[in-house]
């Protein structure tokens, strides 16, 4: 999946500023896809320029003009073209999991800090996400909110948000555990 194709999903609900984009990408999308506001700008920038996107400048008194980005029929095409393709399977890249797999053999206290400041980080947005869930149920309950909701795409990529970083705290809880257990049994590091 490329960049264009997460925005490209963003921008069915309407027109949006490359601000309001990075905004709900921080928000909503980094459940499963991250993006700095640079990558976002220059993305937005690429798909005007191949016709996937219209842009329009908004012109305002008191503050920097606002461009507006909404898709063209080239752009619902590519996304229809996407979305209509089976994805690849999901591939871990997480350069925790090479740090856990020396801790036989290396810096112990390092590596369980890293695990410990990545449970931290995923119980924040843990957090973030069960309050975005609950803003969007609105009091109603989830089964109400699947049957009445005009869209229920960005609720689902939320649940998947929050499942993922209930598992990130599950495991980061159990390497924890077995570190402190194990640690002071071994003292290998200097060794290859």
């Amino acid at each position: 999946m490329a960049l264009r194709d997460a925005v490209m999903a963003a921008l069915i609900e309407g027109e949006a500023s490359g601000y309001d984009l990075a905004k709900d990408f921080d928000a909503s999308v980094a459940n499963y896809w991250m993006a700095t506001p640079q990558q976002l700008y220059r993305e937005l920038d690429r798909m005007a320029e191949e016709g996937l996107i219209h842009t329009r400048v908004v012109e305002q008194e008191r503050r920097p003009n606002k461009r507006l980005h909404s898709l063209t029929p080239a752009g619902w095409e590519a996304l229809r073209a996407f979305t209509a393709r089976t994805p690849k399977p999901t591939a871990i890249r997480d350069e925790l999991l090479v740090q856990v797999r020396a801790v036989d053999v290396c810096d112990t206290a390092s590596i369980r800090a890293s695990v410990a400041d990545s449970k931290l980080r995923a119980e924040a947005k843990l957090a973030r996400y069960e309050r975005g869930r609950a803003a969007m149920l609105g009091g109603r309950t989830e089964q109400t909110y699947l049957l009445e909701a005009e869209a229920v795409g960005p609720y689902l990529t939320l649940l998947r948000g929050i499942a993922f970083e209930r598992e990130n705290i599950r495991w980061a809880d159990l390497a924890l555990a077995t570190i402190d257990r194990r640690e002071t049994t071994r003292h290998r590091c200097d060794s290859p």
